[in-house]
């Protein structure tokens, strides 16, 4: 993992563990210190790691305290903030990257989303054509230019994401993100310690998929994503 609190210390760290250390990638987290990552100072490390042609693990990071549910309250409770929050958060990262032109910038830039793309595969309507009319609900900011700037329609930059079936196990979430993605874009992943390792395992290899794609999830699609 790298922290972009720093962007130039980060970039000579992810240099370093790539190029003298043999990492296959660098991972970072949804925002840097409640800053998002289409934040502009961000751009030279989506850069470099594009011109390394390495990938970007995303994850998102949320506590209890950082984001409540309710304002009568102190903090999230039942740890929604782990079980909803983190997946919103994802999502909302993933949106913000898309808007800014990530991808038309770094067209083979890769990024594994953790989480199976958090909300972004089962709300696919709503990302779609839930946004084609983006900023018809806001009266405070003008997004009309937003995507007449991009290259091409918004949802099919969402699909150029890597999803992980770090599911806990479950399969229709998994299903959900593999039709979404595509089968070469979905990555084996367990959230081990947390995660069952065993149940995730299972669950994919009790699905029924067409042949070959259980073999690129378990290690075909890592095998080249991290140049193995």
């Amino acid at each position: 993992a790298v922290h972009l609190g720093d962007v130039d210390a980060a970039i000579r760290e992810a240099d370093r563990a790539i190029h003298q250390n043999g990492a296959k990638g660098v991972l970072i987290y949804n925002h840097v210190d409640g800053i998002p990552l289409d934040d502009k100072r961000f751009r030279p490390f989506f850069a470099a790691m594009a011109e390394w042609g390495r990938p970007i693990w995303l994850h998102p990071t949320r506590t209890a305290a950082a984001v409540k549910d309710y304002a009568s309250e102190e903090k999230s409770r039942f740890e929604m903030w782990w079980c909803f929050g983190w997946p919103y958060d994802t999502s909302v990262a993933m949106a913000r990257l898309v808007f800014d032109g990530l991808f038309d910038r770094h067209p083979n830039l890769d990024i594994i989303t953790h989480h199976m793309g958090g909300m972004i595969p089962f709300f696919d309507g709503r990302v779609d054509a839930g946004l084609e009319v983006l900023g018809a609900r806001t009266s405070d900011e003008d997004y009309s230019g937003i995507l007449s700037s991009l290259k091409k329609p918004h949802i099919e930059y969402f699909k150029q994401f890597h999803g992980d079936t770090a599911m806990f196990g479950a399969t229709t979430g998994v299903k959900c993100g593999l039709e979404f993605f595509g089968p070469s874009k979905v990555v084996f992943a367990t959230d081990s310690p947390l995660g069952p390792i065993k149940k995730t395992f299972d669950g994919v290899s009790a699905m029924e998929l067409e042949p070959g794609t259980r073999e690129a999830i378990f290690y075909g699609n890592a095998a080249r994503l991290l140049r193995l």
